[in-house]
């Protein structure tokens, strides 16, 4: 049913872990690691698990950025829905199926994990620099604004889409900007985004975050450039194949 693209530039502290939960799950994902542009060990880590446990690995020869690298993993993606996990432990894979559950009971298509909406069966989340969560903020308040929607954390990690939407848009942002593109091109094409509560495990710089302040900015022009431009610019109104094992 779903398809996992884990973009990785030179992650190798944590990729083998992040790609040993994603295989334990219950669900059994098609797992697809991207290596964009890795210097470290990054990628011998993807080849041996898709030597030795069947993933589809993709080595990128150069950094192309975040973006660059969920496009290249979607090319490979066969289940009928697609979700982002990024290659370090800040989001914890075994949440798989709480976005998948309003798309099972209640219909939905599109489904973020929200680190600013909280449920009493979790803990509270935090962030380790406060201008990263209030950017945050402000890139959901400006998504809300041009969109008309209602979104408390657009800059999320994890974003469910079904393969065959995110493969109708004509995906051009190749960093972090993948984000407000993704959600500005959903919304045009007529989707409400269901928002669910998740747990966030926030790294520091010195862990390897990659993330600036900039990117912020960046974000909201992206969203800005997408709400103007004329649909049939930026989304492939034909209907898109159908997903191998798709239904």
């Amino acid at each position: 049913m779903l398809s996992v693209i884990i973009p990785a530039f030179n992650e190798e502290k944590t990729l083998a872990q992040v790609l040993d939960r994603v295989l334990a799950l219950p669900l059994k994902p098609q797992v697809i690691a991207v290596s964009d542009g890795s210097t470290d060990g990054t990628n011998d880590i993807i080849r041996k698990y898709q030597q030795e446990r069947g993933i589809v690995g993709v080595i990128c020869p150069v950094n192309g950025g975040k973006g660059a690298a969920i496009i290249a993993g979607l090319q490979h993606a066969t289940e009928p829905y697609t979700i982002i996990q990024d290659a370090d432990l800040e989001y914890s894979p075994e949440q798989f199926d709480v976005l998948l559950e309003p798309i099972r009971k209640n219909g939905a298509t599109v489904v973020y994990g929200s680190r600013n909406l909280h449920h009493p069966a979790m803990r509270r989340n935090y962030f380790h620099y406060f201008r990263f969560w209030l950017g945050g903020k402000v890139v959901s308040l400006v998504a809300n604004y041009l969109f008309a929607i209602h979104l408390s954390d657009e800059a999320t990690c994890y974003k469910l889409f079904p393969t065959d939407l995110l493969k109708q848009m004509k995906l051009s942002c190749r960093g972090f900007d993948f984000c407000p593109e993704v959600t500005a091109k959903s919304i045009r094409l007529g989707h409400r985004i269901h928002e669910v509560p998740i747990e966030y495990n926030p790294r520091t710089m010195d862990e390897g975050k990659k993330i600036r302040a900039w990117h912020g900015i960046q974000a909201i022009l992206v969203l800005l450039k997408f709400r103007l431009l004329p649909l049939d610019w930026i989304v492939d109104r034909a209907p898109a194949k159908r997903s191998v094992t798709g239904t």
